[in-house]
């Protein structure tokens, strides 16, 4: 459906989830939320996601947040990132875990960031006790003015690499390189809330956010700018952060608790399961037609059951509030 939807590996990590093999990502019939947003999961100019094809989030808020701006087709699935910590309950643990892992605000392809990385990186160093692991978007890392301004203060500067597409292989490893480095560090900070905050945390790191947040050059409006992020996360803001609520607001954010399993996910992808071996040409065998009419018997049985009780819709098709729900929006949700 849409390129975003292979960035950072991501359909990898689900097809890998699924059983299928990873070398040629499926196409996802649908918009999977690359990364973590306080808006509604997509960019305020999502006119390309096309109405009438799902839209596959990682929280209930971004799913109210959509509702209210006229967004529907929303299934909650929680970050790709849970799906791999499943996968990989082990990668990169470490038992000496030391030092800071720092991700500045970084750009994108079509839009740079303003701010002054010299003063940043002095911030840094006078926060920061232990060592100090920088870590670059790669059109930040490409710019040897900008990685000198952090190796010239003693830190170790890396990249996780590029974010990648559907048709090559650069952004596979992504999240998995971020996982072992997350693991192999006691604490991860950043200038802006953002997805490797919440991944640190959900790993054990103690988190920080500060020092100059710098901007877009054409931020959009509708997020609402620091003040807004101020508003709403205030407590996850400063030099030190409570661990406890750090983890709490990750697992939130993150949607842990929207974790499918491998056979929601191939409904709601589109991803149909791959069928029995054929036997050699010219050839059938009872055994290999029992196996095809074993295949098919679930999923006839699923479409002859009526809509509403398919398994999979009614618990992950999140976007149907009742009446009174819509009148009455659950104390405490955020805007």
């Amino acid at each position: 459906m849409d390129e975003s939807n292979h960035w950072y590996g991501h359909s990898r990590i689900l097809a890998r989830y699924c059983g299928l093999p990873d070398e040629a990502p499926k196409r996802i019939q649908g918009y999977l939320q690359h990364g973590w947003n306080y808006l509604h999961g997509f960019p305020p100019n999502d006119h390309w996601c096309s109405p009438g094809y799902p839209r596959f989030i990682w929280s209930d808020t971004l799913r109210r947040r959509g509702w209210s701006m006229g967004r529907r087709g929303h299934y909650l699935i929680g970050a790709p990132w849970i799906y791999l910590l499943h996968q990989e309950p082990d990668l990169g643990v470490r038992p000496d875990r030391e030092g800071t892992i720092w991700y500045p605000f970084h750009g994108w392809e079509k839009s740079s960031v303003s701010g002054d990385h010299g003063r940043l990186a002095d911030e840094i160093r006078n926060v920061e006790t232990g060592p100090v692991t920088v870590c670059l978007y790669w059109l930040e890392f490409a710019n040897p003015d900008i990685r000198q301004a952090y190796k010239s203060r003693g830190f170790r500067v890396i990249c996780h690499g590029d974010r990648g597409s559907r048709w090559d292989g650069k952004g596979r490893d992504f999240l998995r390189k971020q996982l072992v480095e997350l693991r192999r560090h006691r604490r991860v900070a950043s200038n802006r809330l953002g997805s490797a905050l919440f991944y640190g945390a959900s790993v054990g790191c103690e988190t920080a956010v500060y020092g100059d947040p710098m901007q877009f050059e054409d931020e959009r409006p509708e997020y609402g700018g620091t003040a807004r992020r101020m508003r709403l996360w205030p407590e996850m803001h400063g030099t030190s952060v409570d661990p406890e609520l750090a983890v709490e607001v990750a697992r939130q954010e993150l949607g842990f608790e929207y974790q499918a399993t491998p056979e929601e996910l191939r409904r709601m992808f589109g991803w149909k399961r791959a069928r029995a071996a054929a036997p050699p040409s010219g050839t059938t065998t009872r055994r290999h037609e029992a196996a095809t009419r074993r295949e098919r018997r679930p999923a006839m049985a699923a479409l002859q059951q009526p809509e509403a009780e398919r398994p999979g819709r009614r618990e992950r098709r999140a976007d149907r509030p009742s009446a009174s729900a819509r009148q009455n929006p659950p104390r405490g949700a955020k805007p």
